[in-house]
């Protein structure tokens, strides 16, 4: 019993930290929208494409690196993905057109999905007990919101001292030093499944037919909408719309002199927020439906975001939204996952989570690309806004008819 919980626990300690330091970086990209744009006189667009495909480009490749790592082993799959990070991170480094940076964050999203949610929350599903489960992802899926804490303030550090091309650059070294963590993870868990003889193909193909999996799918598609969104441009928003930071305000003696500061503090105190919102989540799953569990974030979320686009913007309400929205940012990872566990069983988690989670990258694309596009247009967010209020409410509804019975054929 010692051993085994010493495996979980090197496997969930590392684990932790990869996925803690992929999300430092990916979260941090909003606060480079702008020094970009103005550099090399862009529009607000161009870049915001550039995000946009890396989220695409993690989503598709989320199922690939599911099914690498399902096949020749999760370490391997891992190593793969950092040394992608890693080279579209320096590759954009360089980059000084548009359609360079679009192409090379295509590379640091694959990056991304080698080293986050999909193959890491399956490495831990699977060596962790089923009553422990719920927590163990929740606990993964908080050290994503840890790394967005500090991933956006260090990203605006750093450009006080350097060019956003040197701070690129630390990244992709920061990211592969994860690496040398690779061999405390030691996978090979066993895994208690029914049907231990399934292969791959048979058993996501008849769990892409069923009902309950494409409506955990569609449902993916806000989360990613409103995620994807506010990480890509609601420092920028912030830094745009927000009334002025006055000498005499608490948060102006804070050292928060600016709204340009206050943008990456808010996706900062988001992650903050997620934490415990996380947490929180994977406890309540232990013993909750998720599926009810799931509906409630996203009916809070569409509120959340209705109060705050509709009432006056200030330094306060940027943080009461940011400090809310955080309480709920992530809280549907270790819930969908957990979910998808449940009714699918635990031999190709990584793969059925994998392709769930491509409808919330999908989500994510759109989100960022018309956040860039619609402000070109109307020179404001607010369509954006509610866009994805909309789709967070058909998030909220179409959860509700899900299935949870574990299927028979698992």
């Amino acid at each position: 019993m010692i051993a085994k919980n010493s495996i979980f626990t090197s496997v969930l300690v590392v684990g932790c930290i990869i996925i803690l330091v992929s999300f430092a970086i990916r979260s941090s990209f909003g606060v480079f929208q702008i020094p970009i744009a103005e550099e090399f006189n862009w529009l607000r667009s161009e870049f915001s494409l550039a995000i946009a495909l890396q989220n695409l480009a993690w989503g598709i490749g989320q199922p690939i690196f599911s099914a690498i790592a399902e096949k020749i082993g999760d370490r391997r799959a891992i190593i793969i993905g950092g040394f992608t990070y890693a080279s579209g991170l320096l590759l954009s480094s360089a980059a000084m057109t548009p359609q360079a940076h679009q192409i090379y964050e295509i590379l640091v999203g694959f990056g991304v999905a080698g080293t986050g949610f999909g193959v890491i929350l399956a490495v831990v599903g699977r060596a962790s007990s089923e009553k422990n489960r719920s927590m163990s992802l929740a606990i993964a899926t908080a050290s994503g919101s840890a790394g967005q804490v500090i991933g956006a303030p260090i990203g605006e550090l750093l450009l006080n001292y350097m060019p956003w091309q040197s701070v690129f650059v630390i990244f992709s070294i920061t990211i592969l030093s994860t690496l040398l963590l690779l061999p405390f993870m030691r996978v090979s868990v066993a895994i208690n499944h029914r049907n231990a003889t399934q292969n791959m193909r048979d058993l996501v193909g008849k769990a892409v037919v069923d009902p309950s999996y494409s409506m955990i799918f569609l449902g993916f598609f806000s989360c990613g909408y409103q995620l994807g969104f506010l990480t890509a441009h609601f420092p920028a928003f912030v830094t745009e719309m927000c009334n002025p930071i006055l000498p005499a305000s608490g948060i102006y003696n804070l050292g928060i002199t600016s709204t340009s500061a206050l943008g990456a503090i808010s996706i900062s105190l988001i992650g903050l927020a997620n934490i415990a919102g996380t947490l929180g989540a994977g406890y309540l799953g232990k013993t909750y439906s998720k599926k009810y569990l799931l509906s409630s974030i996203y009916f809070g979320r569409t509120l959340v975001c209705a109060v705050f686009i509709l009432a006056p913007m200030t330094p306060i309400s940027v943080i009461l939204f940011s400090l809310l929205m955080g309480a709920l940012w992530l809280a549907t990872v270790p819930l969908t996952s957990g979910l998808i566990a449940q009714i699918y069983g635990l031999r190709y988690m990584g793969t059925l989570y994998g392709i769930v989670f491509f409808s919330h990258q999908l989500g994510g694309f759109v989100g960022i690309w018309l956040g860039g596009r619609l402000y070109d247009a109307y020179g404001n967010y607010n369509i954006v806004w509610w866009i994805g209020i909309a789709v967070g409410v058909f998030s909220a509804l179409v959860h509700l008819p899900i299935k949870e019975r574990q299927k028979s054929w698992v």
